[in-house]
């Protein structure tokens, strides 16, 4: 059967809870998509996909159906996911201050906008679950998870911090990053690390979902 090797793996019990979960994914590029597959392929039934682009050519070399040049990515996810519930919406603040995130248990957010993530993880910071710098990188072995406020050696993540203290922000929520130093200047990306950001951001939520213990870190 499809998931015979998963309840092998999380038990009855577990997989259980993993079927219950519902989990919002708010971006479906490098990191999003390969999030998707993961938790798709580990049992969870209620994703909710989130996202407003269109696949480019030069989408090919990091995004799951990005062979669909032309077609919105929510309609090609949801031909290659059938079940999950997509939302062609663009992410601005206005949306986020609307939107209501109480229905989901886990909010992944693996969109681009600095402005938009503050206000993501303003509002729903106890679910939720960060990427933050995987372009310009190659080095899948570099990943690293940990709180907002002990991120180390990214810029983003940096800004991020600075911004949130600012606000008065002082919460804590799991950010996936990575340690190691930007390559380039522009937005080159290789699918090892992207693809790795999001197996990393899906294994969060399965152990988020099951109530694993963090070791200290959030």
């Amino acid at each position: 059967m499809r998931f015979d090797r998963c309840r092998m793996l999380f038990g009855e019990g577990g997989f259980a809870k993993l079927q219950k979960a519902s989990v919002l994914i708010l971006g479906a590029g490098g990191v999003g998509s390969y999030a998707l597959d993961c938790l798709y392929r580990s049992g969870i039934k209620h994703i909710t996909v989130i996202d407003y682009d269109i696949y480019e050519e030069s989408n090919k070399n990091r995004q799951i159906g990005s062979e669909a040049v032309g077609e919105f990515k929510t309609k090609r996810l949801e031909e290659l996911y059938p079940g999950i519930k997509t939302i062609n919406q663009k992410m601005d603040i206005a949306w986020v201050k609307d939107f209501d995130f109480t229905p989901y248990d886990i909010v992944i957010d693996s969109c681009d906008t600095t402005k938009v993530k503050l206000e993501i993880a303003k509002k729903c910071f106890p679910k939720l679950i960060m990427a933050v710098g995987s372009a310009k990188r190659y080095d899948s072995s570099k990943i690293s998870v940990a709180s907002i406020w002990k991120t180390q050696g990214e810029a983003l993540a940096n800004k991020m911090r600075r911004e949130l203290k600012k606000a008065k922000f002082d919460r804590n929520f799991t950010v996936v990053f990575s340690t190691e130093e930007a390559k380039c200047k522009d937005k080159g990306s290789c699918v090892a690390v992207t693809g790795a950001f999001g197996l990393t951001v899906c294994s969060e939520a399965v152990k988020k979902i099951l109530n694993i213990p963090k070791k200290g870190r959030v």
